[in-house]
């Protein structure tokens, strides 16, 4: 299998796809997906794909930072919620078929990974908030975790 380079930080030997990590011998735990701040390019970069697609940036996680990194966050993002989180991902969202609302949780990191789910047109938004705070800990728990539970 051949190693993918993130930016010369981390290689990961794994191939990584929306949600899910595909399986290998070695142990996810130790290829983490990112390090140090968060890149503001990359960021920008991922809502202008995701833009492309008819997605919308709700919220924004982030992670402690310093005074001025979290300035010029705020001024990359000056309509976008951001909440104080373990780890650096967006959320997107967009109408789905049927009346459904998909939502998206993506990491802000070179190698996309993210989880996806699709909310019922009358599901309760608490009901909502709830499923979207079971991914962000999904996402934690492999981000910064032993990697993803089986």
């Amino acid at each position: 299998m051949s190693k993918v380079p993130t930016k010369g930080l981390v290689t990961l030997d794994a191939p990584v796809r929306l949600g899910r990590v595909a399986s290998t011998a070695a142990s996810p735990s130790k290829f983490p997906l990112y390090f140090g701040r968060m890149n503001i390019q990359l960021a920008q970069q991922i809502v202008a794909t995701y833009e492309k697609h008819g997605w919308q940036l709700r919220r924004l996680l982030l992670r402690p930072s310093t005074g001025n990194e979290r300035q010029q966050i705020i001024e990359n993002f000056l309509s976008t919620a951001i909440v104080e989180a373990e780890i650096d991902a967006m959320w997107f969202a967009r109408a789905s078929h049927a009346g459904r609302e998909a939502w998206e949780l993506r990491l802000i990191s070179e190698q996309p990974y993210a989880f996806f789910e699709a909310f019922e047109a009358d599901e309760a938004e608490e009901d909502r908030e709830d499923a979207r705070r079971e991914m962000e800990n999904r996402m934690r728990e492999y981000t910064v975790g032993a990697g993803p539970k089986n």
